[in-house]
């Protein structure tokens, strides 16, 4: 039997800071296999513990524009004050070798993949949009501050954008609420695994090839 090789897809993350999204795909990426991050580009600082290049890569503001002034990003988005992109180059190639490509981006960032993905059929067979949502907008404030690592002032910020976000979860293929951790952390992984029988990525043909 002739093996059937399948393309990757472009996971797209999103949810509310709070949410718990990275613990989520993280605590699935080793049960899953095959699952490679993409790492975003972020002008704000780092949080105790993030290495730069592995969490994030962490840059300025005046580089951060001069790179989108140059077209390197897939997606960019303002967020809390700070500027987050996708650069192209943490997507070209993984999924054509069959990697899965994981982003963890919010609602504006995920609308402009949708926006390039109109203009791209291979690239909009790659996506998947996924939303992970808190059980409420009260447990949401309660993990937020639960942190201790904010002002008052970005809380409020955070707390705002938040609502905004979760009014976006319908334009997403699919919503996880994070309810009980590893619950969430069981559905995302099923989730994966069913995405990757998905004919639109394969090419049944290569079996009587």
């Amino acid at each position: 039997m002739n093996e059937l090789k399948r393309k990757g897809m472009t996971l797209v993350i999103s949810g509310p800071s709070g949410s718990g999204k990275s613990t989520l795909y993280h605590a699935v990426a080793p049960l899953a296999g095959g699952i490679e991050f993409s790492v975003s580009c972020t002008t704000r600082a780092p949080r105790e513990g993030e290495r730069d290049g592995v969490d994030y890569y962490f840059i300025g503001r005046e580089e951060f524009e001069a790179r989108v002034a140059r077209g390197e990003f897939a997606e960019h988005a303002e967020v809390h004050g700070n500027f987050y992109g996708t650069l192209k180059s943490e997507l070209s190639g993984r999924t054509e070798r069959g990697a899965d490509v994981v982003l963890d981006i919010d609602v504006q960032g995920a609308d402009q993949l949708r926006q390039l993905a109109r203009e791209d059929e291979a690239f909009r067979r790659t996506l998947e949009f996924v939303f992970i949502a808190p059980p409420s907008y009260a447990e949401l404030e309660r993990r937020l501050r639960a942190r201790g690592t904010e002002s008052e002032e970005t809380l409020a910020r955070r707390l705002a954008n938040a609502k905004r976000e979760m009014q976006c979860a319908d334009r997403y293929d699919y919503l996880i609420v994070n309810d009980n951790r590893e619950e969430a952390a069981d559905r995302l992984l099923a989730l994966i695994r069913s995405l990757r029988l998905s004919l639109k990525r394969m090419n049944p043909g290569d079996l009587i090839s």
